[in-house]
């Protein structure tokens, strides 16, 4: 068995998470490249842990459905594995001037269906993902007023105001690039059935089973994919997931509990490999509507949750307690604000009785079906059962339960889950926080906090940045619009032919450089 623990490194996080800021990449965390060439050929079979919610990167919800995506679609821009720091993809950008960028996109790529992806390919994704009734990423383009042809294969885009964050923005959902001829062919049906221009093309997907993508033998990167295709099978539950990696029928499970890391050191001929993440687990409130539309019922449940004790309870030890949404080594973290609400039971019913609850009250919340997610909300629920708290559980598969509390049903208060991070502070924000984001299950936003999102991005300068942020992580958490709990790292197993994987800070596995021995 060999290990590739980066979680001994993690004392050295704050310089490679400070690299977010736009410092080169120096590998700190990136894991060594073979010296033989990569093999082609073969088929990787994936313990996924979750269904997709779509395979339309605009229409889709869920964070865990990114790896699957990524194999279909390529993005106008990408990022560095070590630091997230944004890198050429299908174009490379300029800013002539603060309110204008320029997509210049490479020349000869075609997607799966043989449509050219040129400059109105690239107009008509964009406008698509900024105005689309179905568009879960409208607020991830807010800043863009119009998006226009200025050449075959050059897109420029005004903006309403400088908006320095595009560049990773456009490296993840609003930066998918669909084809136009599948969209006007299929329009809803594209959710099931895709068509990129990645490294490989969808098979089939056989809901709650099977995803499976073949080769693009057209991929415009020559020489790549490695693998002739991926299978990724759906298996929520990750000892189940564990135990078919170590049977050999599947080659890798990704994102597993630390307590499954013990059983992974003791099986033969399998690789672990632990990484810090941006990863974090919380609580999401609906706020629009009561009992969480009062402050202090907001503030009295993140009082009443010990997140040192749901670190060692819920993930063996192996995390950060979160005390908001970034974690402690990231550039743009509020120290602070980080000691706003310490472990105070005694405040939390305080706050209570303040609020009109002085005998407790019932809340909905939702949660998903997995040991661990199931275990996660155990302690939740312990932890504001003693502040009077009573919750009731609805569970289900991630993408049901999310599609439940983010989208129009709005079914419940409350729902654990985690942000999975994104390549730049902006955009956790802005997602979830600001008026009208999708995970934002309320839709709404005090005006001064969309301001700050706004100004967040409007500035270059590292520390002007991280100023703003600060005004930022105060005011939603002074305002208790989540209950961040804690922050997880990356634990995968993989079978010894699997050569050549990188984790990334996202903590979602990307497959590009993967081949089989």
């Amino acid at each position: 068995m060999r290990v590739i623990d980066f979680g001994e490194r993690t004392l050295r996080r704050r310089e490679v998470l400070a690299l977010l800021g736009g410092a080169a990449a120096t590998g700190v965390l990136g894991l060594p490249r073979q010296a033989l060439a990569a093999k082609t050929g073969g088929i990787l079979k994936v313990a996924a842990p979750a269904n997709p919610s779509s395979l339309d990167p605009a229409t889709g919800g869920a964070g865990s459905d990114h790896s699957i995506l990524w194999t279909i679609y390529d993005t106008l821009v990408e990022w560095d594995y070590d630091t997230l720091k944004p890198k050429p993809g299908l174009a490379k950008w300029s800013y002539p001037d603060p309110n204008t960028m320029v997509l210049d996109i490479s020349e000869g790529i075609k997607f799966h269906d043989g449509t050219s992806l040129d400059a109105e390919a690239v107009k008509f994704n964009l406008d698509r993902n900024r105005s689309d009734q179905r568009s879960n990423v409208k607020p991830d383009l807010s800043s863009v007023d119009s998006v226009e042809v200025t050449g075959p294969l050059q897109v420029t885009l005004k903006l309403k105001n400088p908006d320095t964050a595009l560049p990773a923005i456009l490296s993840d959902r609003a930066g998918m690039m669909v084809s136009p001829t599948n969209i006007k062919a299929l329009g809803n049906d594209t959710d099931r059935k895709p068509v990129g221009a990645g490294p490989w093309k969808f098979v089939r997907w056989n809901d709650n089973e099977i995803v499976v993508v073949a080769r693009n033998e057209n991929y415009w990167r020559k020489g790549r994919p490695f693998l002739d295709g991926i299978e990724f099978n759906i298996i929520p539950e990750n000892a189940t997931a564990l135990r078919s990696v170590v049977a050999g029928q599947n080659d890798m499970a990704f994102q597993l509990p630390a307590r499954l890391k013990p059983v992974i050191e003791r099986a033969k001929d399998l690789k672990l490999v632990s990484s810090p993440t941006l990863y974090c687990i919380q609580v999401y409130f609906n706020y629009a509507r009561a009992p969480l539309d009062n402050i202090k019922v907001r503030q009295a449940i993140n009082f009443a949750l010990d997140r040192d004790t749901f670190v060692k309870a819920a993930l063996s030890g192996l995390g950060e307690p979160a005390r908001m949404t970034l974690p402690s080594s990231h550039w743009a973290y509020a120290k602070d604000v980080a000691g706003t609400y310490p472990y105070d039971p005694e405040k939390a019913k305080k706050l209570l009785a303040e609020a009109g609850y002085k005998d407790g009250l019932e809340m909905t919340i939702g949660g998903y079906t997995d040991q661990d997610s199931v275990r996660r909300g155990e302690v939740i629920q312990d932890q504001l059962g003693k502040v009077g708290i009573k919750l009731k559980f609805t569970r289900g598969t991630i993408a049901e339960i999310s599609a439940q509390f983010f989208a129009q049903e709005k079914k419940f208060d409350m729902l654990v889950s985690a942000w999975t991070g994104r390549p730049d502070p902006s955009m956790t924000y802005g997602l979830g926080f600001d008026k009208g984001a999708y995970y934002n299950a309320g839709r709404t936003a005090d005006p001064e906090l969309s301001k700050l999102i706004q100004e967040s991005r409007a500035s270059q300068d590292l520390n002007e940045r991280a100023a703003v942020f600060a005004k930022i992580q105060r005011f939603t958490v002074e305002q208790a619009l989540s209950a961040p709990l804690a922050f997880q790292y990356e634990l995968d197993a993989l079978s010894a032919k699997v050569k050549d994987f990188q984790p990334n800070l996202l903590g979602k596995p990307k497959f590009e450089n993967i081949s089989l021995a």
